[in-house]
């Protein structure tokens, strides 16, 4: 493995010359009743009326008759006009939950465990167990909902107007055409290896084809024990199901690839967490969200069957095999008339011919995604927290949001997670370093299966460099309006920004206000860095003027006006981030029972690029209360 290649940042005794390279009237549910005593031959037929109505008919499987009657009488329902309390027809902008596209490739593709208990247990020789959701539900409400992910899967709206929503998404009942399963995986977590890990606390109810014939998974994250769940409870708390449910919308908002969210609903249960590991627990609200993504495979789900070895091998290749016929098409249409050959950088000159493997062509854009997300979080000011390899997307997509963070205070050495303070492994400044480690760990594992030989693996791992800096170094450019990219401008304004404490987000918003004219007076520089220059003394003031002065040179030899920059940097530069703090308000509010606040920071984050008048205090820098513990770190299992 090569050595790392970024050196992103300064330690905090760093000089400061170091360079910086980063959602009927009448709607029908055919839903599995969950109790001890249930037959396995069991279904219930409900139909629900928009005024709360419900009508449950429990029926035996084995008799033909009454199965053919509720099945008349179900699509009876589904086929009438649908009205509004007015009498007036619904113009219905999606499907029913109903009538969504289900399909089960990963469990009728990929081998399973043959036991369905949900009894915590190493599963061998499986990339799943079926496993139903089994927290417990009393009362469950929904909290908010997602209109664009609805969109996603072609769901109407209307839908979440429904009084069974909480219960689907809770998993006191399950949806018609689901098939629901845990994940086996494994991982590197803090850099060492931890074994089977697995979906401990996710059910996947399988995937949906929309109209566009993409394929979305949907996951239900607090669902209840699977056998991944070791000595945990396998549950969520609404705390932290808020804090997901909200940055997975946001971080969509700002164009970085990520899981989505569906749906956040309450189960009216309480779940005991220690937040901070010191022996005070305290019981809080339980929560499910439902998750959406295209595929929740990750670097760990390979390194697992990788490590066991044997014949488990082939369980690496089955799912490769599997990622890329799904995922990645392209590749397997690829031919050498393409030209995919590389040289590898090495000292033989030796090729890497991508066409000739296509695990080799798939290994190295897995590296080039993954190159690309961390750069995107680079040039946002994001802090994952918790870059273990069974939190890292083969698709590229930030996943698992745990204990993350915006900057607010620009601090390259910056870690959310208190399980990390010590060594700060997953701290902003060494995300990069972390990629490429990750995606040895990924590309040594397919190494292992025979997939990919010693020489592929390094050239994935050179491409994770060069794509990473390309991408770093684009956004970056971007952020500050320039022409070209100026490594020696761009480090030395982050080392003022490291040393001054600048806000990160607020300052390169602001950073668009400069106009391109030099003969500005020397003491008017800084006014339209006023409002984030904060407490600066008389030495650091000049430091920023001769910065400022570097820039505005750079800017007058772009030939764009200050106009035209304006709205491309504002374009780039996000007004609104998800901060602890905001989190932490919604949540204080949500606890009490008001989901005023999740809702309109998921609205105002739609929108993270727009000025969005009347909603200026969510871009105000943190309030001291939100430096208690709790609010600006989290532990890894929060």
């Amino acid at each position: 493995m090569p050595p790392l290649l970024f050196h992103l940042y300064p330690k905090p005794s760093s000089s400061l010359s170091t360079l910086f390279l980063f959602p009927s009237s009448f709607s029908l549910s055919a839903l599995r009743l969950r109790s001890s005593s249930e037959s396995p031959a069991s279904l219930a037929c409900l139909v629900s009326s928009r005024t709360g109505v419900s009508v449950v008919v429990s029926m035996d499987s084995t008799s033909p008759d009454l199965a053919l009657s509720v099945d008349s009488v179900a699509n009876d329902l589904k086929n009438q006009n649908l009205r509004s309390d007015d009498g007036n027809d619904r113009k219905r902008l999606g499907l029913n939950l109903e009538d969504l596209n289900w399909d089960h490739s990963f469990v009728r593709e990929l081998p399973g465990d043959p036991r369905t208990d949900n009894m915590p247990r190493e599963v061998l020789h499986a990339c799943y167990t079926k496993v139903l959701p089994s927290a417990e539900v009393e009362g469950p409400q929904l909290v908010a909902w997602s209109e664009s992910v609805s969109e996603l899967l072609d769901l109407d709206p209307q839908e979440f107007e429904r009084p069974d929503i909480p219960s689907l998404f809770s998993g006191a009942s399950t949806m018609v055409g689901a098939l629901p399963y845990a994940q086996c995986y494994g991982g590197h977590q803090f850099g060492m290896w931890a074994g089977q890990l697995g979906d401990g606390r996710a059910i996947t109810l399988g995937e949906i084809i929309n109209s566009r014939s993409e394929r979305w998974e949907l996951q239900l994250k607090g669902a209840g024990k699977t056998p991944y769940s070791r000595f945990a409870d396998g549950l969520a708390v609404l705390r932290s199901s808020i804090r997901e449910f909200l940055c997975s919308e946001a971080m969509h908002s700002l164009g970085i690839p990520t899981t989505r969210a569906l749906c956040l609903v309450t189960t009216g249960k309480h779940v005991t967490r220690d937040m901070f590991y010191d022996g005070n627990p305290k019981e809080e609200p339980g929560a499910i969200v439902c998750r959406v993504a295209q595929s929740f495979l990750r670097f760990g789900s390979y390194q697992i069957h990788a490590i066991r070895g044997k014949e488990d091998l082939s369980i690496v290749r089955a799912l490769a095999d599997y990622a890329i016929r799904h995922h990645f098409p392209h590749i397997e249409t690829m031919n050498r008339s393409e030209s995919l050959s590389f040289s590898t950088g090495n000292e033989d000159h030796s090729v890497v011919d991508l066409t000739s493997n296509k695990y080799a062509a798939w290994a190295v854009e897995v590296a080039e995604r993954t190159a690309t997300l961390i750069a995107s979080w680079q040039g946002v000011g994001f802090t994952h927290g918790v870059l273990n390899t069974d939190n890292m997307s083969i698709l590229g997509l930030s996943i698992d949001y745990g204990p993350f963070g915006f900057l607010d205070a620009f601090d390259p050495s910056y870690t959310p997670n208190t399980t990390d303070l010590p060594g700060r492994r997953y701290c902003f400044a060494n995300q990069p370093d972390i990629g490429l480690w990750n995606i040895g760990k990924f590309t040594s594992t397919l190494s292992t299966a025979q997939l990919i030989d010693d020489k592929e693996a390094n050239y994935a791992m050179e491409r994770y460099g060069t794509k990473f800096m390309d991408e770093y170094q684009a956004i970056m450019t971007k952020k500050l309006g320039l022409p070209k990219y100026n490594k020696q401008l761009i480090s030395k304004l982050l080392n003022n920004m490291a040393v001054d404490k600048v806000d990160y987000t607020n300052f390169f918003r602001v950073l668009s206000n400069i106009k391109a004219d030099p003969s500005i007076p020397e003491k008017e520089l800084l006014v339209p860095l006023k409002v984030v220059l904060l407490d600066i003394g008389k030495e650091r003031k000049e430091a920023w003027i001769i910065w400022v002065k570097s820039y505005i040179e750079e800017l007058a030899a772009s030939g764009i006006s200050d106009e035209e920059r304006k709205v491309k940097m504002d374009g780039v530069n996000p007004k609104y981030v998800l901060r602890n703090y905001l989190c932490q308000s919604a949540i204080d509010a949500a606890e009490i029972g008001d989901f005023g606040e999740v809702r309109r920071l998921l609205k105002l984050m739609e929108r993270p690029y727009d000025e969005q008048p009347g909603m200026e205090k969510y871009a105000r820098l943190p309030p001291a209360w939100a430096y208690r513990p709790g609010v600006g770190m989290l532990s890894c299992s929060s």
